[in-house]
């Protein structure tokens, strides 16, 4: 969907420590305000980057299915402490009101030490303590590019993303030299992954794996 804006094509330097490959990033309006995230259709995703907006379709099934069952698992030993430490707020698709940038993860959590309760607006301006972007082809190239600078930006100390397609977790931290690499999970692996290395979790349930059938591509 074009909303009278551009293709911006830029390049990061990439290693371990992570910087991205080239960023190819979704069409948008320059000099957005919130106003054009409400003027929205319903079907539609809007952000605001570097005062551009830049708008992605609603997600498909497979991708919903895998933010959906990471949440599922991380929430009983971590949001409510019943087989884990308790201490966290994990939540869906919150809307992040970061600087000038409207940004909404897949998912995102908040230690209670640092946000006791939840705000009474719709939106967060404290930045998470954990952020996991499940990819899409439409969206990938924009999560691994301008949403991990704002999220290094920002401090964000903990990042996953989260490819239901290749069946690969990436598990990151922000270090002073930036996002490190702590590893790539895949396949039918059980793991540990900071912050919420208390708990192992099945990543057979993650990818759909357990309790169905295997799901359809994913052509978002």
């Amino acid at each position: 969907m074009v909303l009278g804006g551009l293709i911006i094509n830029s390049a990061l330097p990439v290693d371990r420590r992570y910087n991205e490959t080239m960023v190819k990033s979704a069409i948008r309006k320059l000099s957005a305000t919130y106003a054009d995230i409400e003027a929205l259709p319903e079907h539609l995703v809007g952000e605001i980057i570097d005062t551009a907006l830049v708008v992605s379709p609603r997600p498909s099934p497979p991708h919903i299915r895998a933010s959906s069952d990471l949440g599922y698992l991380l929430g009983p030993p971590f949001r409510f402490g019943t087989g884990g430490p308790g201490g966290w707020w994990i939540l869906d698709e919150p809307e992040l009101h970061l600087s000038q940038d409207v940004l909404v993860p897949d998912l995102a959590g908040w230690r209670r030490a640092r946000m006791p309760e939840l705000p009474r607006m719709a939106w967060f301006e404290l930045a998470p303590d954990w952020i996991c972007e499940v990819l899409s082809p439409s969206t990938a190239s924009l999560d691994r590019g301008q949403k991990l600078e704002i999220y290094a930006r920002e401090s964000v100390p903990h990042l996953w993303l989260l490819d239901p397609l290749a069946r690969i977790l990436e598990v990151f931290r922000l270090t002073g030299e930036g996002w490190l690499l702590l590893g790539v999970h895949s396949g039918e692996a059980a793991v540990r992954a900071e912050p919420f290395d208390a708990v192992e979790l099945d990543l057979n349930m993650v990818w759909g794996e357990v309790g169905g059938e295997e799901d359809p591509p994913d052509t978002k």
